[in-house]
């Protein structure tokens, strides 16, 4: 690898690790101390519409039965509901509760904590530069931990 790369993987990797620890460290501080960084990422996937426990699987890239371990946990501590599948009699939809709902604002909240310095470090011009290229390098829907 040529030198100008080679220390490329380690800041991107270090980066998003502070992101996440920002985050969870936020979203703790906030009151929700009984979630781990992976429930955040399965609410990107249950905001909205929900999703089945296949499609928290196959987004989380786990097995179904690790995904229906995390719903069971989940509906336990009151994030998250089943509800009848709209159009499939034998599914269940896992949709946020407004407990689960409280807790993703309060991620986002503490997202925006987190990179307020690293934006006022950086400037508005380098800013939007970074933010242009790693739209076009990130594949999108990929917000999902690297297990």
């Amino acid at each position: 690898m040529r030198d100008d790369l080679q220390d490329l993987p380690v800041l991107l990797l270090s980066a998003a690790r502070a992101l996440v620890d920002g985050i969870d460290a936020g979203v703790r501080a906030r009151g929700f101390t009984d979630l781990r960084p992976s429930h955040g990422f399965a609410f990107v996937r249950l905001s909205g519409t929900g999703a089945t426990v296949n499609e928290l699987a196959e987004h989380l890239e786990i097995t179904k039965q690790a995904a229906s371990q995390m719903a069971d946990e989940l509906v336990r501590k009151g994030y998250v509901e089943r509800l009848p599948h709209p159009s499939d009699a034998r599914a269940r939809l896992l949709v946020l509760t407004s407990k689960g709902i409280a807790c993703t604002r309060a991620a986002d909240d503490a997202a925006e904590e987190t990179l307020r310095p690293w934006a006022e470090g950086v400037g508005p011009e380098q800013l939007a530069g970074l933010r242009s290229a790693l739209a076009r390098l990130a594949t999108p829907g990929r917000i999902r931990p690297i297990w």
